[in-house]
């Protein structure tokens, strides 16, 4: 069974699928082609409307069967929202997916991190590649409820107009949540165990604004006028400025393109590339990268003025540790809509990277000394082997303590020429800074386990940028 993060996708086997999303939800779906447009109201299943081709809800349950869709549908988006009609999903506890297979076979689960005043969420989606059928965990809200998703998908809705009064509604995009694993063996073999270690990522809900239509084109806004304004709201804040890299901005201006093209948000475009990946692509590497992924905002100040407008997205504003940003924005040619997406990040540097291991170091021996262990020493064998395998996940496009060539934690020790007897291993992806990702592995039982091992006396730590996560971090254990 595989733990899904936003943008995470995997292989579906054939036969009908069932998704599941207990609690205080209403659970419906879209069936769309490829242009992400629904044909008609009958690819839009709900409680009104609960059966189409290939799909059929009962209660918190959509059954699946991808090959009977209606012709020419390559995509079932599942939708979530509140029992109750208006209810923020903030209020309500954290939607979680489940999907499982012919016979019942739990194939994954999906948990995004908690909304917080969106109505709705585009929780996951079956699309076809090629001839396979795959799953990907999205995590996009909307605070205009079923009308907004409704609206971005080509359905026609009928609803009374606005009052001009009315303040901007949201569509978000969720953020990233970590995975976490550990493993340990011992000189009579390998132990395993799989334990999931969420932590909150920075991607913050996107803006829609209806009764006016924005300006077409695209570009990125002036200098000045973005910069102004948001080294403004970062110095009111006690942050540092930030100042614009072109790399950022062409990355930004690519995936606004994409977004736009399809007329929909997401952190991945339709060439499967994920906004991190097109960031490294460009030749930009960093220690720490944020988001916003936004539609709507016409000028620059409306669209910081809704990055500000809550707490997730203010906070990455905000955030002390960025000091380089790239804007841009795309205007949908349909609807005229702007697809903005801004980044911001800390580039990377050897010193830099040399600071974020040695913090993840300090923050683990702490967690040890709170637990009266003595602290790990600092190992440069097994730091060349986390490092190695961090980076080899982002180069390799996979998430697992098993590399594609069928090496294990021991094995890479090895091969960094270490001779400890017995090795564990962390893994997480996602977290944007040591401290996240030191508490999201502590709140893991397997994590902790291996963090507080009385017998393990060295560590080396490693992290990598890219990817479809972000961020990827390795601790290895040694005794």
């Amino acid at each position: 069974m595989s733990e899904l993060v936003p943008g995470g996708n995997l292989p579906l086997p054939s036969g009908t699928l069932t998704l599941q999303v207990p609690g205080p939800f209403d659970v419906s779906a879209l069936i769309t082609d490829d242009s992400g447009k629904v044909r008609g109201d009958g690819d839009f299943v709900f409680y009104n409307q609960p059966a189409a081709p290939g799909a059929r809800l009962s209660g918190e349950t959509l059954s699946v069967d991808p090959p009977a869709l209606r012709p020419g549908a390559s995509r079932v988006t599942v939708v979530v929202s509140p029992a109750e009609p208006g209810t923020p999903l903030g209020r309500l506890p954290a939607p979680s997916l489940r999907v499982a297979g012919p016979g019942g076979r739990v194939l994954a689960r999906f948990t995004p991190p908690r909304p917080q005043r969106e109505t709705v969420l585009l929780l996951a989606e079956i699309y076809r590649r090629g001839t396979t059928w795959k799953l990907r965990a999205l995590g996009q809200g909307y605070a205009d409820g079923l009308a907004g998703i409704a609206r971005d998908f080509g359905v026609e809705v009928s609803e009374d107009a606005a009052p001009a009064s009315a303040p901007p509604v949201g569509a978000g995009a969720s953020g990233t949540t970590a995975t976490g694993r550990s493993a340990t063996t011992t000189p009579s073999g390998p132990a395993r165990n799989t334990p999931a270690a969420p932590a909150r990522g920075h991607a913050v809900p996107p803006a829609r604004r209806t009764g006016a239509t924005p300006p077409t084109g695209s570009g990125a806004p002036s200098p000045d006028g973005f910069l102004g304004i948001v080294n403004s709201a970062r110095a009111a804040a006690g942050s540092p400025p930030v100042v614009l890299d072109p790399r950022l901005t062409a990355a930004a201006h690519a995936h606004a393109a994409g977004m736009a093209a399809r007329g929909r948000l997401g952190s991945e475009g339709a060439d499967g590339l994920s906004l991190y990946q097109r960031v490294t692509a460009g030749g930009y590497a960093y220690l720490t990268v944020g988001e916003h992924l936004v539609s709507g905002p016409r000028t620059p100040a409306e669209f910081v003025e809704y990055c500000l407008s809550d707490g997730q997205s203010s906070g990455t504003l905000h955030d002390p540790a960025f000091t380089e940003a790239g804007v841009a924005y795309v205007a949908d040619r349909r609807s005229g809509t702007l697809y903005w997406t801004a980044l911001w990040a800390h580039p990377f540097t050897p010193g830099g990277l040399a600071r974020t291991a040695a913090e993840v170091i300090a923050l683990t021996n702490a967690e040890r000394a709170s637990a009266g262990l003595p602290p790990l020493a600092l190992d440069s064998q097994l730091t060349a082997a986390a490092q190695g395998h961090s980076a080899d996940m982002v180069a390799r496009a996979f998430y697992s303590h098993t590399a594609p060539d069928g090496s294990e934690p021991w094995h890479r020790a090895a091969a960094a020429g270490s001779t400890r007897r017995t090795i564990g291993e962390n893994i997480a992806c996602g977290q944007r800074s040591p401290a996240e990702v030191v508490r999201g592995w502590m709140n893991s039982p397997g994590h902790r386990a291996n963090i507080l091992k009385p017998a393990f006396t060295h560590i080396g730590v490693g992290f990598a940028g890219g990817g479809t996560a972000g961020t990827y971090w390795t601790q290895l254990f040694g005794a």
